[in-house]
């Protein structure tokens, strides 16, 4: 739409937010005794990926404890939000403290 003074009008391509923010949650102080679940969604080459994050961590971390990402299966795909939801039953089930998130695009 063209106005007489030669200027557009502009439309902003995004909803408003639906959610405010959150605080973030509290930063572990170490990770020695702590446990790590990986979740992957299987897209790029998570599996080498993490191998290399455990083994770096652990370096620093020698008392850090991983779950693998064969514990919680993809994080993507068609039963997406049913293995999300899961994922947080089996992260108190296993006691987890942090969680390491690989996705590829």
């Amino acid at each position: 739409m063209t106005t007489q003074d030669g200027q557009y009008a502009v439309y902003w391509p995004r909803t408003p937010r639906q959610t405010g923010i959150k605080p973030l949650a509290k930063r572990l102080e170490t990770l020695n005794g702590k446990v790590i679940a990986q979740v992957w969604d299987f897209l790029f080459r998570g599996d080498e990926v993490f191998a290399l994050l455990e083994e770096a961590i652990k370096k620093q971390y020698p008392e850090v404890q991983f779950v693998s990402w064969r514990e919680f299966g993809s994080s993507h795909g068609g039963d997406e939000k049913e293995a999300l939801a899961e994922f947080a039953k089996k992260f108190k089930a296993l006691k987890v403290d942090a969680v390491i998130s690989g996705m590829a695009c």
